[in-house]
């Protein structure tokens, strides 16, 4: 069951995150908005500060200063199990699935149903029919095909991998899915097989926050483009508005965020960046 909210409303939103690692800044009173339904991508060249803003959103990182609120409610997540627990749920980029376990075990990892009665609740006996339907109905709704529920993980491909990894973040998350680079050691067959996976995610009812270096998948899935660059959100973009030369050329600061037409930009304030650092990019 996803929040109820209306499309142009933030469900996700941070204000002014910072975060410093000694001398490094991370993040740089960096912005984020996530809409409900949407699928978001968040891009940026390497040490931009991608890593660091995801971590902070999902709790593996507390940043120094600034805010964060899930649908209009501030919250603070301490550790990813805040997160988790406030209904959001990540696909990590190393695949976090256990391979010698099989794909219901997989989707009820740390999660596992018991029995009713004293045979679950004493003897802590699972209950492993219902577990086999309920991954087996996840699976079925998006649309990912296997031979068996009780398949092997390690005999699937990596496409099939990571299809089980986004339906276990779909099955329990509530408010949002973060995907962090989920195509990134696929084919070109499994990448569009995630890819449509994500849409279908999404059609579920769930806002996915995607994050890639791979231009032509963004362009395919996302609904809006998150630039970032210097540790700071530098601009917030339509994805059908825009061209993907324009968004590299951001991106790596070869042309300044003012040289597109950004999404509310009379409710998105995008902080000059200090003198040095504009010298540093031209």
């Amino acid at each position: 069951m996803t929040t109820e909210l209306s499309s142009d409303t933030t469900l996700l939103q941070a204000r002014g995150l910072t975060k410093h690692y000694g001398h490094v800044v991370a993040m740089d009173n960096c912005d984020f908005d996530l809409r409900p339904g949407e699928i978001l991508a968040v891009i940026g060249d390497n040490g931009a500060g991608k890593s660091t803003l995801i971590k902070s959103l999902t709790g593996a990182v507390v940043p120094d200063a600034g805010e964060l609120s899930l649908a209009g409610e501030r919250v603070h997540f301490r550790n990813p199990l805040d997160a988790r627990l406030a209904g959001i749920e990540t696909v990590y980029q190393e695949l976090a699935v256990a391979a010698a376990l099989d794909i219901t075990q997989n989707l009820y990892l740390g999660r596992e149903i018991r029995q009713a009665g004293p045979m679950g609740s004493v003897l802590r006996r699972l209950d492993k029919k219902a577990m086999r339907a309920g991954a087996a109905q996840q699976m079925a709704d998006l649309g990912i095909r296997i031979q068996s529920i009780r398949q092997k993980v390690e005999t699937l491909s990596g496409g099939q991998r990571q299809a089980v990894a986004v339906a276990r973040a779909a099955a329990w998350a509530t408010n949002l899915v973060i995907m962090d680079e989920p195509t990134a050691a696929l084919g070109v067959r499994e990448t569009n097989q995630v890819l449509d996976l994500i849409l279908r995610v999404r059609d579920h009812g769930l806002p996915v926050v995607l994050i890639s270096h791979n231009m032509p998948n963004v362009f395919q899935v996302a609904d809006r483009i998150h630039i970032h660059r210097l540790g700071r959100r530098i601009a917030l973009v339509e994805s059908a508005h825009t061209s993907m030369e324009e968004v590299v050329a951001v991106m790596t600061g070869a042309k300044p965020p003012t040289s597109m037409h950004t999404v509310g930009a009379d409710e998105i304030a995008v902080p000059a960046l200090p003198q040095d650092k504009a010298d540093n990019n031209g």
